[in-house]
């Protein structure tokens, strides 16, 4: 076995063969087994009994069925209403040529034959088989009778193999019964091939479809979540939009008293700004007349200290010549006491000493007249001077322009201008410390203001930054809304399409429905029509005496009666695969309809 299936590798091994090479190895060497197991398999219909299809083993059936229901009628009716078929039995017989269901020598006997005749041998054993247990047989059921099969047959045709092999040589088989089968049997498989083939690519569509529907269905149902999920997301966008706007409004109302307080908050600014220039003007006024007061003030002190130093130096004069003109006054006494004397005494003639006293007399009068005239003149300049000083200085408290010099010679008069001077030196400062303390006061209120107005600005920077933010979410929310629409108009051509697509395949399944219909009713006018010359042939032979002609063509005219119901059988399954796609069809389309009334 593992030399010819290495020889032939498309056949290979099979399981019935093994008992063929095993009661050959009985007779021969392994040799001549193998050169005889070649030639069973190649001249004997071996080969392609035991190729993986087994096509000819389904022809062997094929053929025994209906040479059993043509040769045992009452047999074969029984196996059809049991579903007893012919494989169930007959397969082992051909695979193994009898080598499992008989003995050795009823197996190596009906070999002999095989190889002297051929495949018809087996057919008539067969036959002559069924014959022998048709008895039997027509009163048990299925188990019954493969119990039979396995168990009382063998010794029931093992008893008499004389007889069982008389009975299947005086079987007659018709060459052209058993061509006319093989051609029937080609037919049949083709047509099954091309039903498979049919049938297939009908599972592939259904399949297909069905996958099709799914992805539909799964699209849909997506589709309907992002429906959903977009009208969920709306809706809250909707109401993040509404409060937003509230938000919004707030805020521009918030915007609006802010702009108004700032407003008025730079009118006061304005205000303070205008107030604050008349203090400066008037600050700088009040400082400038403090600076000229105090340079009238340094003036003057510098004037009364010029003064009071010439008054020093005039008193000391005054007192020099006080003493002066006391010591003259003295002298002059001496000399009124001496002329006084004189004249009392005697006179003198000294008239040269007396020229001279008396030049000298002159003399000092000379001295006295010119320091007198320098203290005059001095004091014509200090009034002048004075004068001046009252002209550049005009103020309420400095003295009258009638004043004299002589009146700055008494230390009282010197005394009040002092102390008015010092007063209003002191109100100046003063006035200088109150315009200081309103220009500090003044600085803080600015400071203040500038505080209010820069914590203002920064509010309407955040709310303009607020509100460009919310203006951007809003653009993105319309964006999204944008996106939605695009989405749900692309659904909806989407769904456009497939409702286009499935009224074409709605159409298409009618035409097929309706062609076949069509045929389905041809054909049952075929068969209406052989019915009725079938009847009219089996009168035909009922009166000519069951001729072996009239039962041919009856078996024909049932032949292809059977193959036209097959036909409509084939026929009714197209129109129900029809029928079945037309209601998925049909549940598709509510399916998306419902779809499209939900978007």
């Amino acid at each position: 076995m593992k030399a010819y299936s290495l020889y032939d590798r498309e056949v290979g091994y099979c399981q019935g063969s093994g008992f063929i090479v095993g009661l050959l190895l009985m007779q021969m060497p392994e040799e001549e087994a193998f050169a005889v197991l070649v030639k069973l398999m190649q001249e004997y219909r071996m080969r392609d009994m035991y190729k993986p299809t087994m096509a000819e083993l389904g022809l062997c059936m094929y053929q025994l069925e209906n040479l059993v229901q043509d040769l045992i009628p009452e047999l074969h009716g029984h196996f059809q209403s049991q579903s007893f078929h012919t494989s169930m039995y007959a397969s082992s017989w051909f695979l193994t040529l009898f080598t499992t269901a008989l003995s050795l020598p009823v197996a190596c006997r009906i070999m002999d034959v095989f190889l002297s005749e051929g495949m018809e041998v087996i057919f008539k054993v067969a036959l002559s088989l069924l014959t022998i247990a048709k008895d039997d047989l027509l009163s048990l059921d299925m188990e019954g009778m493969l119990k039979y099969f396995q168990k009382e047959l063998p010794p029931k045709a093992e008893s008499d193999v004389e007889g069982l092999m008389q009975m299947a040589y005086g079987v007659k088989l018709n060459p052209k019964r058993m061509k006319k089968l093989e051609k029937d049997y080609q037919v049949i498989k083709a047509k099954e091939q091309e039903e498979t083939v049919e049938l297939r690519r009908l599972r592939t569509d259904n399949r297909c479809l069905r996958q099709k529907v799914e992805l539909l269905e799964a699209e849909s149902a997506e589709l309907a979540d992002r429906l959903v999920r977009g009208q969920v997301s709306r809706a809250e966008e909707e109401e993040e939009s509404f409060v937003l706007q509230r938000e919004l409004a707030a805020l521009r109302h918030a915007h609006l008293e802010t702009q108004h307080r700032l407003e008025m908050a730079q009118e006061q600014v304005i205000h303070t700004h205008m107030l604050l220039e008349e203090t400066l003007i008037a600050k700088q006024d009040a400082c400038e007349e403090s600076r000229a007061a105090k340079e009238g003030l340094t003036h003057k002190e510098d004037l009364v200290t010029c003064l009071q130093d010439e008054l020093l130096k005039v008193r000391l004069r005054e007192a020099e010549n006080e003493a002066l003109i006391r010591d003259l006054r003295d002298h002059i006494l001496e000399l009124e006491e001496d002329k006084k004397t004189l004249r009392e005494a005697t006179p003198d003639n000294s008239v040269a000493h007396l020229q001279e006293e008396l030049i000298a007399v002159k003399l000092r009068e000379a001295e006295a007249n010119l320091s007198l005239k320098d203290l005059r003149q001095r004091i014509s300049e200090l009034s002048a001077q004075w004068q001046r000083h009252l002209q550049e200085h005009k103020q309420d408290s400095l003295p009258a322009p009638d004043s004299t010099p002589k009146k700055l010679l008494f230390w009282e008069n010197r005394g009040s201008d002092m102390q008015k001077v010092e007063e209003e030196l002191m109100t100046t400062r003063i006035r200088e410390m109150e315009t200081l303390a309103e220009l500090k006061e003044l600085r803080l209120k600015l400071m203040e203001l500038e505080t209010q107005v820069q914590v203002s600005t920064n509010q309407l920077r955040r709310q303009d930054e607020e509100n460009k933010r919310l203006r951007e979410s809003l653009e993105q929310a319309a964006q999204l809304e944008r996106e939605h629409h695009a989405r749900m108009r692309e659904q909806l051509h989407r769904y456009a399409d497939l409702e286009s697509q499935m009224k074409e395949q709605q159409m298409l399944a009618r035409i097929r429905e309706a062609e076949n219909t069509q045929s389905v009713a041809e054909l049952t006018q075929k068969i209406s029509r052989l019915q009725m010359k079938n009847e009219e042939m089996v009168a035909e032979g009922e009166l000519r005496s069951h001729s072996l002609e009239a039962s041919d063509q009856v078996r024909a005219l049932q032949d292809s009666v059977a193959e036209l119901k097959a036909e409509v059988n084939i026929h009714c399954t197209l129109d129900t695969l029809s029928q079945v796609d037309t209601i998925r069809t049909a549940t598709l389309r509510v399916f998306i309809t419902n779809i499209d009334s939900c978007a």
